[in-house]
């Protein structure tokens, strides 16, 4: 009974780790689950070595109870031996001898039984040396397991950590840069000119975000723009016809006549054009001509508008008091001389769209009705602009002089209405030929320029088409 309780009292820790009637099975204790945290696991640990120290203890005791065994063995064999020789001194024959030493062999090992030796449970020890080695290894691995978790897991904040600093950097130098490119901006280095150190690519977003801008401005102010309502005294029709007798009344012949014959050409088939814009009816056309390192492109569009003639379209296109309504690049203008009551100089500045330079241009605005020769053909409703010089529009410096040469020529289209009915609006169909030939001055890249115009001469020409029908719709139809 003492010696179970010896063993219980020995064996008790392992008690959670396995059973000594079972056999060795670590996998089904709940100390080799994973999962538990490191500090379980070395609590673990510590009580695996708790338990090899017992028997560590036990076996030391052990073997220190037999080494006194074996010490007290000799010292009791020879008092035993000369106990014997003591009690029989005369010469004993062989038997007698065998006998005595038996009787010997039995004193000693009487003497020889160290107390204790026979209560260890020596394979109770090897079950539990056996279970406690594998818990050490068990829970050794899976420290292992914990820790490369662990390490994995501080590795990929780490790599976040990383790149969210490797972005935060790049967004701070890439600020950076903006505001270093910001405090140069605006100086003379950084604008329009010869020696501008602003490369192409950031000259036509800066052109390209300005003209964003004023968009925007624009679609706020268009609506009341449209309620305004201007109006303008409309001269009767022969003054149109007529050439006049000012100074420049060759020059306006000459332009007028050049347009009638060249512009009024389809040019669709032509090599020389090419096709940049199509969107319905419209059609926009350019040809790329350099001259000095200035674009100088050709520009033409065709255009079809339901509902106007071509004296509407043409009569709100010349007339100075409509301009600001749908002329949404113009700062100021003002009539520097009128000729006649179809012809006026006109200047104006248009609004700067930095890091271009500002730019304005002095021109001479005519109206002309040129009949047709053929009844069958619709007679043509023209306006040419092309610049001029005036000593009371001399160029300054604060601006960049622009040369143009410009003609928007209509043609009205009618399909008679059924029966008796009267033309309306719904019978009307106004064919529209703009031309423009622009020397913009300056030193803005040539890409810029042809980006810009491909992007603005179509806007224009829906704009102004669309204000046109906006203010005729309704009113008497002017032939």
């Amino acid at each position: 009974m003492l010696r179970e309780k010896s063993s219980l009292r020995r064996h008790g820790s392992m008690l959670s780790l396995t059973s000594a009637t079972s056999g060795f099975s670590a996998t089904s204790t709940s100390s080799f689950k994973k999962g538990h945290s490191l500090r379980e696991k070395l609590s673990e640990m510590e009580t695996f070595r708790d338990i090899l120290c017992r028997q560590v203890d036990t076996l030391q005791k052990y073997f220190d109870g037999c080494s006194d065994a074996v010490t007290k063995d000799e010292l009791q064999r020879d008092k035993i031996v000369e106990d014997d020789e003591d009690d029989f001194p005369n010469t004993r024959t062989d038997g007698e001898f065998l006998h005595n030493n038996h009787g010997i062999k039995e004193k000693l090992f009487q003497s020889v039984s160290p107390k204790g030796i026979n209560g260890i449970d020596f394979k109770g020890e090897a079950i539990t040396f056996k279970a406690t080695t594998a818990g050490i290894l068990a829970t050794l691995s899976h420290c292992i397991d914990l820790m490369v978790k662990r390490e994995d897991s501080w590795q990929k904040r780490v790599d976040k950590e990383m790149e969210k600093r490797r972005r935060i950097e790049e967004g701070y130098k890439s600020a950076l840069n903006e505001l270093k490119k910001k405090s140069h901006f605006g100086g003379p280095d950084y604008e329009e000119g010869p020696n501008s150190l602003i490369n192409e690519d950031e000259f036509f977003d800066a052109v390209e975000a300005a003209l964003d801008r004023q968009d925007k401005i624009e679609e706020q102010s268009h609506t009341e723009k449209i309620r305004l309502q201007r109006s303008s005294p409309v001269p009767p029709g022969d003054v149109y016809s007529s050439i006049g007798t000012h100074r420049y009344s060759d020059k306006v012949e000459e332009m007028v006549q050049s347009h009638m014959t060249y512009s009024l050409q389809d040019v669709g088939g032509d090599a020389n054009w090419q096709l940049v814009v199509e969107e319905g009816e419209m059609k926009v056309y350019r040809r790329e001509v350099e001259e000095n390192g200035i674009v100088l492109d050709p520009l033409k569009a065709t255009h079809s508008v339901k509902g106007v003639t071509g004296h509407e379209v043409c009569h709100y296109f010349w007339d100075t008091t409509y301009r600001n309504d749908w002329e949404t690049t113009i700062e100021n203008f003002n009539v520097v001389e009128t000729l006649s009551d179809n012809v006026a100089i006109v200047f104006q500045t248009h609004k700067r769209v930095w890091p271009a330079s500002q730019r304005d241009v002095l021109y001479l605005s005519a109206m002309r009705k040129i009949m047709a020769s053929n009844e069958n053909d619709p007679d043509t409703w023209l306006v040419c602009n092309f610049s001029v010089d005036h000593d009371d529009a001399q160029p300054s410096s604060r601006c960049v002089r622009a040369k143009i040469n410009i003609g928007m020529i209509c043609q009205t289209l009618v399909s008679p209405p059924e029966g008796d009915k009267e033309i309306s609006r719904d019978n009307i169909l106004c064919k529209i030929t703009y031309v423009a030939n622009v020397n913009p001055g300056g030193w803005a890249p040539a890409s810029v320029l042809r980006a810009v115009a491909k992007r603005e001469y179509p806007k224009f020409l829906k704009r102004f088409t669309s204000y046109v029908q906006e203010k005729t719709a309704g009113k008497p139809i002017l032939f």
